[in-house]
């Protein structure tokens, strides 16, 4: 089998780790063997030019973002505040020019966009799936239901002029075609204009060992270096990092038509910590999947032996990533016989390719499991305070990052 070429800049990926045949991640089935549950090889590599790590295997879009996605951004109290608190930053900032014009790729449920409307800005919202645009546009949000590439910005270029602000939040690491994409940002955006995206954090994935984090709609993993790397491609340059917190640590980045800012330190910052890590040696990241690797055969043995000891474990959180974990450690109904989750679309389904029930939250305390296995662990904090009665009462949790744990 040949070796994929690099979606960034055309060279050789060298692969580093093969999570096997997967599902799609949020493809939650009605029955087991559906016979259109889709399958692909789910395998990472690195560019040893651009250093972009990136899936060897490319799902189609079509596949994955659709009327049916079931992600809600605005499920989570968490990210409700961080959405808004950014809305103002950009508000206070970005957006403060006569008749500022923001456009927000994947904008979802218009979780960030709503506090934008609300402040009578001028806004756009780009979101190819059509049940959560819908839902964005209930709330007053501006919507067009589509993908966005170079064709796509051109048209609201010429409809609505360029923008101040182009913003994606987990989203652009979603989308192999970056070329068009890339253009259609350098095209749309105003002279002194930024693209502010932000997405998960190699560096972060790397040290806390969160595998998970690579599923089939995160396509790249982005670095500083390789972000800067990109950026130059296409006219565009680096002029900021922030890291962030959330989804298990991600950095926002900030792209500007080159030569129109100058440059943040917190860049030269974020590229000299890179350097030290290796995140673009391959040797690290081959380290990297034979942790990935211990902590499998940790986590299956663990649930086995709780399983043979009749202790009762059940799974918290039908997040997108847990379909990594479980399909790649072959966990299923003899270990965790349900997954209880907050989302209704998600109830009455099954997990993809494991086929575990999806029940709700209610199940969970009904009664309540000896052990909880958080496939959700990057809102533990907010998930454990909520379930504070499950810890009270002498449950425990199951942790897998950075490594198998129980608290």
């Amino acid at each position: 089998m040949a070796e994929p070429n690099c979606r960034i800049c055309g060279s050789v990926v060298e692969e580093f780790f093969d999570f096997g045949r997967q599902p799609l991640s949020d493809a939650f089935v009605e029955r087991a063997g559906a016979p259109d549950e889709f399958f692909f090889r789910l395998a990472v590599g690195v560019c040893p030019h651009c250093t972009m790590v990136q899936l060897v295997e490319e799902v189609p879009r079509e596949r994955m973002f659709h009327e049916d996605y079931p992600y809600l951004s605005s499920g989570s109290s968490f990210m409700r505040s961080h959405f808004s608190d950014l809305a103002k930053r950009f508000l206070a900032t970005e957006l403060t020019a006569e008749d500022p014009f923001i456009v927000e790729l994947g904008c979802n449920d218009g979780i960030m966009l709503k506090s934008i409307a609300d402040a009578g800005v001028r806004h756009l919202g780009v979101e190819p799936s059509g049940g959560v645009a819908d839902l964005a546009a209930a709330k007053g949000v501006r919507v067009r239901k589509d993908f966005f590439e170079e064709s796509t910005a051109a048209d609201i270029r010429a409809t609505d002029g360029p923008a101040d602000v182009i913003y994606a939040a987990n989203t652009l690491c979603h989308i192999p075609y970056m070329d068009s994409i890339l253009r259609g940002v350098a095209g749309l955006l105003a002279p002194r204009g930024v693209f502010v995206f932000e997405d998960p954090y190699l560096g972060d994935i790397v040290e806390r060992t969160s595998f998970d984090q690579i599923y089939d709609e995160h396509f790249y993993f982005f670095t500083a270096r390789s972000v800067r790397h990109m950026a130059a491609r296409f006219g565009l340059e680096l002029v900021d990092v922030e890291r962030l917190g959330v989804h298990g640590g991600e950095v926002r980045y900030t792209l500007a038509l080159a030569g129109a800012r100058t440059p943040s330190p917190a860049v030269a910052e974020l590229l000299e910590r890179e350097a030290g890590q290796g995140l673009a040696d391959l040797a690290v990241l081959r380290a990297f999947g034979a942790k990935v690797e211990r902590i499998r055969d940790d986590l299956v043995a663990l649930l086995t032996r709780l399983r043979d000891e009749g202790k009762r474990v059940v799974g918290y959180g039908a997040t997108a990533k847990s379909a990594t974990v479980l399909n790649f450690s072959g966990i299923g109904v003899d270990l965790v016989p349900f997954v209880c989750d907050t989302s209704p679309t998600k109830q009455g389904r099954l997990t993809p390719g494991t086929h575990i029930p999806v029940v709700p939250p209610d199940r969970f305390s009904s009664p309540y499991p000896d052990y909880a296995l958080l496939l959700a662990w990057n809102h533990a904090d907010e998930i454990m305070e909520k379930e504070r009665d499950f810890r009270a009462g002498g449950g425990r949790w199951i942790l897998y990052v950075p490594d198998v744990q129980v608290v």
